[in-house]
């Protein structure tokens, strides 16, 4: 009877065990790196703002702003005046309805200029888009492999903490059939707490750089994310002029300040208009309808219809040499402005060399971390083997295992560093976008 109870409650044991490994597989969302940058763009805040700014400088963008169209308004009235005198009482009614234009016709080309300068203000506002979208890019790319970062530091620690777990139990073994003392014991102990110690350190990181990867992308469904693209880098070699040339034709920064250049030269334009007289016109129709209504004689009617249209030609003599002064620091705002993207330029130039050195750099440092990882591993492999047949102590096996998890960590560090310079590359050139479109 107690066997057949047993029995049961293992078989019971192992259903609960297959059913919540079904529910925390279906938990899980397969998430790939197009899928996330995807997300990211669709929904991350800063995204969402600056697209809201992009709008608000394409609907100003229009001739209507800029002043083109004239003003058209329409009034209507109705008044009631009671006139009490000594001759005869008498109530006024008066209807009317009028129509007014005004238009501005030319006011120094002013109204051209301020159209340009809106166009301007998209486009830059188009850029600041574009900016933020390479940024948000490059931002989920990092984070989506930091995570991988941190889960494959995650196998690495659990991988060497069930060694220790291993050698933990071989040696309460050993000591149970007399053939180690207890500080054997002790040590192997010791190694298998500060190993679990690190592994479950490294589970809260992996969490978190999950969170920080659910964050760009907006998304507060608290889903348990399995990143399904393998963590390695594929080193890419590039040419530095080329980089150069990709970077002046599509660098984002490079191009706003293009853009802002353009605006400098805008407003040259406007403080000359000020030169210019102003002409403008005004014109209407009013319809009115008036009622006298006697004490004595009742009611009498009378219409008026008037209608109206001037030119106003404008100009100004002297506005305390405000005019000059306002075009001498446009000028002045336009040369600084040439200044500017001469040291952007230059600037970009200085930091695309330094980074295209450290890619090369970290390309090396990649194979150098590859190969050591290696030479440990062979090195553990042996140094295991030599323990089990008792040729090495456990301080030795212990140095050798922290030499392997070193290298193994160190390695999985250079493929992160590399994908971090290989991404910081492309976004200066200015094609992370065409990459991971």
């Amino acid at each position: 009877m107690l066997k057949n109870k047993n029995a049961f409650m293992k078989q019971m044991t192992m259903l609960v065990v297959f059913v919540l490994a079904i529910f925390a597989a279906q938990a899980q969302t397969v998430l790939s790196l197009d899928e996330a940058i995807t997300r990211a763009l669709e929904n991350n805040y800063d995204i969402t703002l600056v697209k809201q700014d992009q709008q608000i400088a394409e609907i100003t963008n229009n001739w209507g702003t800029a002043g083109r169209y004239p003003y058209i308004g329409v009034s209507l009235g109705a008044d009631n005046t009671v006139n009490e005198n000594d001759n005869e009482d008498y109530v006024q009614s008066r209807f009317s309805g009028g129509l007014n234009l005004n238009w501005t016709l030319f006011d120094g080309f002013a109204v051209n200029i301020s159209k340009q300068r809106f166009a301007e203000l998209e486009g830059l506002s188009k850029q600041n888009t574009a900016i933020m979208v390479e940024g948000t890019i490059q931002s989920v790319v990092l984070a989506y492999y930091a995570a991988l970062l941190e889960k494959e530091r995650l196998d690495v620690l659990k991988e060497v903490m069930l060694l220790s777990e291993d050698r933990f139990s071989r040696a309460e073994q050993r000591k149970d059939f007399g053939s180690a003392v207890t500080f054997d014991v002790l040590q192997a102990q010791n190694a298998y707490l500060t190993d679990k110690t690190s592994y479950l350190s490294q589970e809260v990181a992996y969490k978190n750089a999950l969170r920080d990867l659910a964050f760009l992308m907006a998304d507060k469904s608290k889903a348990t994310y399995e990143l399904n693209e393998a963590f390695e880098a594929i080193p890419i070699d590039y040419s530095l002029a080329n980089l150069q040339s990709q970077m002046i034709a599509n660098n984002k920064s490079l191009k706003n300040q293009y853009i802002s250049q353009n605006l400098m030269e805008n407003a040259i334009m406007a403080a000359k208009s000020s030169y210019y007289p102003t002409l403008s016109f005004s014109g209407g129709a009013t319809r009115s309808r008036t009622g006298n209504d006697f004490e004595n004689s009742g009611m009498t009617w009378s219409d008026a219809t008037n209608m109206y249209g001037n030119f106003t030609l404008s100009y100004n003599l002297f506005s305390g040499g405000n005019r000059k002064r306002a075009l001498q620091i446009a000028k002045l705002e336009e040369e600084s402005g040439l200044v500017a993207l001469e040291q952007m330029q230059h600037d970009l130039d200085n930091k695309l060399e330094n980074l295209y050195e450290f890619y090369l750099v970290r390309k090396e440092l990649l194979s150098v971390a590859n190969e050591n990882l290696q030479a440990a591993q062979l090195n553990f492999q042996i140094a295991k083997e030599k323990f089990e047949n008792g040729s090495i102590n456990s301080f030795n096996f212990r140095d050798v295992q922290l030499i392997y998890l070193n290298a193994a960590l160190q390695e999985l560090q250079a493929i992160y560093n590399f994908i971090d310079t290989h991404t910081a590359l492309l976004r200066m050139a200015g094609t992370i976008i065409q990459q991971y479109e």
